[in-house]
């Protein structure tokens, strides 16, 4: 009698199935009847509001329904009018039963289809933490302001500890569903998220991205999130580039030579620029306090050129924008050498003397070596005095 029950519930589950074709979903809902004929909004992230709606329903008897055509497995929001907040669903084929909890809406639950259960399931063991995350906050607010009107450091500091151990508990609770869940479509979400928080290394992603399912990684989402790994391997380079660089020019180093064009096209070099002393200043147009700290240089470099004092200007303009580089320049008076590869952050220069920030100065005494870093006003010129005085 067993094995016919179980035949006759599979059956009746083939056939729920064979109602709908290919790619076809059917969404139904429920929420309180109190909101009987209010609008449902089936909506996709974007647009000029974040959301655009891409159906609208009524509910009716607390119930709403909406059908269409799935493109494959993508994240969908249900806006219930009434309902602060917005529910999720993973639009996919097949039945999809979503409870839309009006009181809050991180009670709401996902079924019916594999990658709503593993979506509500996902949310089951993230809410529990977020509970806990809450009722920390709230039971500390008081005393977090307390210390903080008291500058007390050591409640402070003890708070936010309990506070960033509670979110390691998300970030390691996404990780480990990820991990288990290979399949999911949730799980290459929440791998996008882990990069775009910057917690992990590329190493550690590029791990969990080559153990999803195939069809995950070929998704649109997939080769978004492949995109964006590339992004960060690229940017994780770079800093190391910028931390060997900066090791390169401290104070006591030599400081490399380069090249690169002037306003008039022509190439010019560190070399050809240096004085008794030499300043490389790194700006830009387009650099507010770069601009309000050219008049001191300006003044500087008026008393004390005729003295042996050099200064070589390294724009990080961008590309295009040589016109501005130009007007600065002019604008400013900046009477010295000037140099720019017009690439921004990208410049070859400021990769290379390891600047993350501007504006940035690097001084040098007659040999080439560098004496100071990131000296302004009073003190770079009582700087410049005591080196041309040797």
């Amino acid at each position: 009698m067993k094995k016919i029950l179980l035949f006759l519930s599979a059956a009746a589950l083939l056939a729920s199935c064979s109602r709908l074709k290919d790619n076809e979903y059917e969404i139904t809902g429920k929420v309180d009847p109190s909101l009987n004929g209010k609008n449902v909004m089936l909506e996709i992230q974007g647009g000029v509001m974040g959301f655009t709606a891409k159906d609208t329903v009524k509910v009716e008897d607390g119930k709403f329904v909406f059908k269409g055509i799935a493109k494959g497995p993508a994240l969908h929001f249900i806006q219930v009018e009434g309902v602060n907040g917005k529910a999720e669903i993973v639009l996919e084929h097949g039945e999809i039963e979503v409870n839309v909890d009006k009181d809050s809406i991180f009670k709401s639950t996902q079924s019916g289809t594999y990658n709503n259960e593993k979506l509500s399931e996902y949310y089951t063991e993230i809410n529990a933490i977020r509970r806990k995350l809450i009722s920390f906050q709230k039971n500390n607010e008081q005393a977090m302001m307390a210390a903080y009107k008291a500058n007390d450091t050591v409640v402070m500091n003890k708070l936010n500890k309990t506070y960033n151990a509670i979110s390691g508990e998300m970030r390691t609770s996404s990780t480990e569903f990820i991990k288990k869940n290979p399949k999911a479509f949730i799980s290459v979400l929440l791998l996008k998220q882990q990069v775009a928080m910057g917690k992990n290394t590329h190493a550690e992603l590029k791990k969990m991205y080559e153990a999803l399912d195939a069809e995950l990684v070929n998704s649109t989402d997939g080769k978004e999130l492949a995109q964006a790994l590339e992004k960060l391997k690229a940017m994780e380079q770079q800093r190391e580039s910028m931390k060997a660089n900066a090791t390169n020019t401290e104070v006591g180093k030599v400081a490399p030579q380069f090249s690169a064009p002037g306003p008039d096209g022509k190439t010019v070099s560190l070399k050809d620029a240096m004085g008794k002393v030499t300043l490389i200043d790194f700006w830009a147009s387009w650099c507010g306090p770069c601009r309000q700290e050219n008049p001191n240089v300006v003044a500087m470099y008026n008393e004390l050129h005729s003295k042996g004092l050099n200064i070589i200007g390294v724009s990080l303009d961008r590309p295009g924008k040589d016109a501005d580089w130009k007007k600065a320049i002019a604008d400013d008076k900046l009477t010295w050498t000037h140099v720019s590869n017009l690439k921004e952050w990208q410049d070859p220069i400021a990769k290379q003397y390891g600047v993350q920030g501007i504006p940035a100065t690097f001084l040098l005494d007659a040999s080439g070596k560098i004496v100071a870093k990131n000296l302004r006003g009073e003190e770079l010129k009582a700087k410049v005095k005591e080196l041309l005085s040797k």
